[in-house]
């Protein structure tokens, strides 16, 4: 028998980090993976996956990763059941992670526009996280220097996800 999920996708919210009785680091999150065809008034839908991973690799998710990330996993799917505080029977399909890659350099999160610090006009920070001083921004890189730097570099830009959106 064969169990193997690959995914790639976008964190839709900051991963939830908790620790079990067996005082284990247990870290979920939701990953936003974009459909490979268009629907017939040209919209590409996404699948939102909830994603559970373990130990260290779960603290390290925590810590590095947070909304709008780009992410790979690798693991297998798995499904359980539980009681809530209702007494309703809960069924939950997740995937539990055996390693979770993190697609983007540190810091950049998801964000690849120029950020500009609201406390200077003169001050601002860009996609790379280079801390610029001056009157005017430094001219825009082309798309291909953004590439050589960057090849995760998402050229659509970062998927933008409010709970509303979210299946639950």
């Amino acid at each position: 028998m064969l169990n193997r999920v690959v995914l790639v996708g976008r964190l839709t919210k900051d991963p939830d980090l908790k620790v079990s009785q067996n005082n284990i680091s247990v870290a979920t999150f939701t990953l936003a993976v974009n459909r490979p065809f268009t629907s017939s008034n040209g919209e590409r839908g996404a699948d939102f996956i909830n994603c559970v991973v373990f130990r260290k690799q779960a603290e390290n998710v925590s810590q590095y990763l947070k909304k709008g990330s780009l992410a790979g996993v690798d693991g297998r799917l798995q499904s359980r059941t539980y009681d809530n505080k209702d007494g309703q029977r809960v069924f939950v399909t997740e995937v539990v992670c055996d390693s979770v890659q993190f697609l983007e350099p540190k810091g950049q999160g998801g964000n690849q526009q120029q950020q500009y610090n609201n406390n200077s006009a003169d001050s601002y920070t860009n996609a790379y996280g280079n801390q610029s001083t001056g009157s005017r921004p430094a001219p825009q890189q082309s798309r291909q220097d953004r590439a050589e730097e960057n090849p995760f570099a998402n050229a659509d830009g970062p998927v933008d996800i409010s709970d509303d959106d979210l299946p639950f």
